[in-house]
């Protein structure tokens, strides 16, 4: 197969950038051309991947986001390929990956948090949101599309709800967390060395990691660390990620008597010794298509107390975690915390916890995405005999 992979930004970090960067890996392994279609792009994550540039000069986020889409329809219109699989917003693939879930539930559920007064009224009103949700309408009600691919329960039945569908159209294929970056071996290796770094007792360590600290919960979790500390006195709460407030973050947390308990390290790219340094992991989310952080904490041998918010719940077991309703409070918080933080749970925990990572790998999540791919070539054809042939597309422009 000749499969082009759509999306505006190609690069290292980021969760739809990893799940490109897994799929077009494995495609090429397995003997099919691919190329990826963005505005940007870093190193090719498979030396036979070939890049398509489309990079209008347009001013503001909207209207780069619109330009690319239409960019992307007279591209795909015009070259031959056998399957286009869309990332993101673009609304001319024959798959697309639904994966941030249906964006006017992220504006109801998440949005709203990081938005207050009238901030929050105007991001409502804004363009950028309503190009974006104009191009998901128009993608998912496209008599042209042949399947859309959801990463949780959670997307498959906002995506039903809110759009003229057929079930039998919607594919669920979770994430695949990449087992080898992530692994309890950490905890020996890097884990000791940050905890060493950041003077951590022996006391249990609860991680929260995330960008967008109000989206993830992290108010809730400050409110219930009181409680968590006056049966583990020496604990401590390792919080990691990018927020555009972290001063007003530490200021919640002295107000509430946990600054010297609270540890703020922002941004880190060693999230796997963040993991590897931590004892249990916490992700009151408001919302989250799935959440790879949780999937990440599971295959680091670390158990997961995560709101049912997170597409990632859904393969959270008993033994390994707990799922607890999105509208929990501080109380709720702080007693799964004090079970998943006891350290007579901690091996059991560890080894449940890589059990069920090892069944959502990265790897078995490609297969089965590139299984379908296959499927659906094999079952409805290529795209047809558009005017340009497949070679004349450039590697690195349209």
């Amino acid at each position: 197969m000749h499969v082009a992979l759509v999306h505006m930004r190609s690069a290292r970090v980021g969760g739809t950038e990893s799940y490109l960067n897994q799929v077009a890996r494995h495609l090429c392994e397995h003997g099919h051309d691919v190329t990826v279609i963005c505005r940007s792009h870093e190193d090719a994550p498979h030396p036979k991947v070939r890049f398509v540039v489309l990079r209008a000069l347009v001013p503001g986020s909207a209207l780069r986001i619109l330009a690319f889409a239409r960019d992307v329809e007279r591209h795909v219109r015009d070259h031959a390929y056998d399957l286009v699989v869309g990332l993101g917003r673009t609304w001319s693939q024959d798959v697309l990956r639904v994966s941030g879930g249906c964006h006017a539930t992220y504006l109801e559920r998440a949005h709203e948090s990081s938005s207050k007064g009238w901030a929050r009224w105007l991001d409502a009103l804004s363009p950028k949101h309503r190009v974006i949700l104009a191009i998901e309408a128009k993608a998912l009600t496209a008599d042209s599309l042949r399947c859309a691919i959801v990463n949780s329960e959670l997307v498959r039945r906002d995506v039903l709800q809110r759009y003229a569908i057929d079930p039998e159209r919607v594919r669920l294929i979770r994430n695949g967390v990449d087992l080898a970056r992530f692994h309890p071996r950490h905890r020996e290796e890097g884990g000791k060395r940050l905890r060493k770094e950041l003077g951590i007792p022996e006391g249990p360590v609860v991680l929260f990691l995330g960008s967008n600290y109000g989206r993830k919960g992290l108010a809730v979790v400050l409110e219930a660390f009181p409680e968590l500390l006056r049966e583990f006195p020496s604990a401590r709460l390792l919080v990691v990620g990018a927020d555009p407030d972290i001063a007003g973050w530490k200021r919640r947390a002295r107000e509430l008597g946990v600054e010297a308990s609270t540890i703020f390290l922002g941004k880190r790219s060693d999230t796997e010794a963040c993991y590897g340094a931590s004892d249990v992991y916490v992700l009151p989310t408001r919302y989250d298509s799935f959440a790879y952080t949780v999937l990440e904490a599971l295959a680091s041998g670390v158990p997961a107390v995560v709101s049912d918010a997170a597409g990632a719940a859904e393969i959270v077991e008993s033994s390994c975690g707990a799922v607890l309703p999105a509208a929990a409070g501080p109380a709720e918080i702080a007693a799964a915390l004090r079970t998943w933080a006891a350290p007579v749970r901690r091996e059991s925990a560890a080894i449940a916890s890589r059990r069920v990572a090892e069944a959502n790998g990265a790897e078995a999540a490609a297969e089965r995405t590139v299984a379908l791919f296959e499927e659906l070539v094999r079952t409805r054809g290529a795209r047809g005999s558009p005017a340009a042939s497949r070679a004349s597309a450039s590697p690195t422009s349209p």
